[in-house]
C-alpha cells in the first residue's frame, strides 16, 4: 500500500466505521490534473438472533448510505486536506465483482471464483483466475483447474470476486 493510501486509510476508516459502516477499501487515482478518490463501503455482517444458520448476508448499500458517508467525509477531508488540488470523491458499494483489499476479504470469500493480477509474473504470467481455496498465513491459495497456487498477499496487485450466475 502506498504512503498516500495509508494516510487516506487512517483518515477515512474511523469516519466510515463511526457512521456504522464497514470500510471495504479505497482507490486513489491521480492522472495529471484529474484526481479521483473512490471509496467502498459495506454494511457489516450482523448476527441474526432469530436465525439458527449463523450470520446473515449484507443487506447492501443504498444511495442514501453513500450520501451520508460522502457528506461526512467531505468535511473531514476539507479539514485534514490530504489531497492537494481538486479531486472527485466517489462513495460506492463494492458490488458483486468487489475488489479484495485485505486478507480478511479473502477469508470471507473462500470458495468463490476470483481473478487476480500479480505485481510480478509467476510462471510467465501475471493474471490468474480460479476458486479461492483459502488463506494460509499471509498467502492466498488459488485453485486453478486441477492445480493449486500459493501467492503471497503482498505480491497481489489487484483481485476481484468474479460473480457466477448459474
Amino acid at each position: 500500500m502506498s504512503a498516500k493510501n495509508k494516510l487516506l486509510d487512517q483518515i477515512i476508516r474511523p469516519v466510515v466505521e463511526g457512521l456504522g459502516y464497514e470500510f471495504w477499501g479505497l482507490e486513489y487515482l491521480s492522472q495529471g490534473k484529474h484526481t479521483t478518490l473512490r471509496l467502498f463501503i459495506e454494511r457489516p455482517i450482523t448476527e441474526n438472533d432469530d436465525d439458527q444458520n449463523g450470520p446473515e448476508k449484507e443487506s447492501g448499500i443504498e444511495l442514501k448510505d453513500c450520501e451520508i458517508v460522502s457528506r461526512q467525509l467531505s468535511g473531514v477531508l476539507d479539514v485534514e486536506d490530504p489531497i492537494t488540488g481538486d479531486y472527485t470523491l466517489e462513495v460506492s458499494s463494492p458490488g458483486l465483482d468487489r475488489p479484495l483489499y485485505a486478507l480478511a476479504h479473502y477469508e470471507r470469500f473462500k470458495g468463490q471464483h476470483v481473478a487476480l493480477k500479480l505485481r510480478m509474473p509467476f510462471e510467465g504470467r501475471r493474471k490468474f483466475s480460479g476458486v479461492l481455496a483459502g488463506v494460509e498465513g499471509s498467502d492466498i491459495v488459488l485453485q486453478v483447474e486441477q492445480e493449486e497456487f500459493l501467492f503471497p498477499f503482498e505480491g497481489i496487485e489487484k483481485a476481484n470476486v468474479v460473480p457466477q450466475f448459474d
